[in-house]
């Protein structure tokens, strides 16, 4: 089985408090993969690490079998909104663009195709008529629909997003969930931080469990059991009845 992420006993401290404590895990490429845990688990800080933006104090990290720095043009990266500054003069067009840069390299100027392919990327997500607008005229699910835009034309293999349902509308949840089975049919790896334990089994295919040390990782039946969610979240097992409530719901089509 091909293997999208490696982690080995990855440690990382912020001022010497641990963050992530011994986290080893992989994960097989082509699929939707849910990070969850509670606030402070480290999930955030777990991907910003993988892709070489936190300096881990131990462990080692593999992207598609390689080093990030081997693979970086294979790789996207959408932040959480909240870290975006959002002030900043620039148009939803320019900003889909610039996931043409790492292919373009230094020195090189956006073409007439590279545009045309991000109001391509802009049109799979609904926002093509919005390209001249200013970033900051937006709402959040229109900002996260256009960060969504320019991963899609970074044309990657592997995605990491950072709670991208976070603050958005139902339309724009399924807009994002569509496009995201589509990368998935296309063979492409998606690892989504996410904070809603009770949408985690209708999501996703695999499950990366935290809470400082890694919890458990696999499938999501297999891990999204009451004695892991006890561990990661505390006495919660009331989260375990309520994802099962829903995944029972939405079979009976209510």
């Amino acid at each position: 089985m091909a293997k999208a992420v490696e982690v080995e006993s990855l440690t990382v401290h912020y001022d010497k408090v641990p963050v992530l404590w011994e986290v080893s895990f992989e994960v097989p490429q082509g699929g939707l993969i849910g990070i969850i845990g509670p606030n402070g688990a480290g999930k955030s800080t777990l991907i910003k690490t993988l892709l070489g933006l936190h300096k881990p104090v131990s462990g080692t990290v593999r992207l598609l079998g390689h080093r990030f720095q081997d693979v970086q043009s294979r790789v996207a990266y959408v932040p959480q909104r909240t870290s975006i500054d959002w002030t900043f003069p620039i148009s939803v067009l320019e900003v889909v663009v610039m996931g043409r840069y790492g292919k373009l390299g230094l020195l090189k100027w956006v073409k007439r195709k590279d545009k045309m392919a991000a109001y391509h990327a802009l049109e799979k997500v609904g926002m093509h008529e919005y390209a001249d607008r200013q970033i900051s005229e937006l709402s959040g699910g229109q900002q996260q629909r256009v960060f969504l835009a320019r991963a899609l034309l970074q044309e990657a293999d592997l995605y990491f997003m950072d709670e991208p349902f976070a603050g958005v509308d139902m339309a724009t949840e399924e807009a994002l969930l569509e496009l995201m089975s589509g990368l998935k049919k296309e063979g492409k790896t998606l690892l989504i931080v996410h904070h809603d334990l009770a949408t985690v089994k209708t999501m996703f295919d695999w499950v990366i469990l935290l809470n400082t040390c890694l919890i458990d990782s696999g499938p999501c039946q297999e891990v999204l059991t009451q004695e892991n969610i006890q561990k990661a979240y505390g006495n919660a097992s009331y989260l375990l009845n309520e994802t099962k409530k829903l995944t029972e719901t939405k079979s009976r089509g209510v």
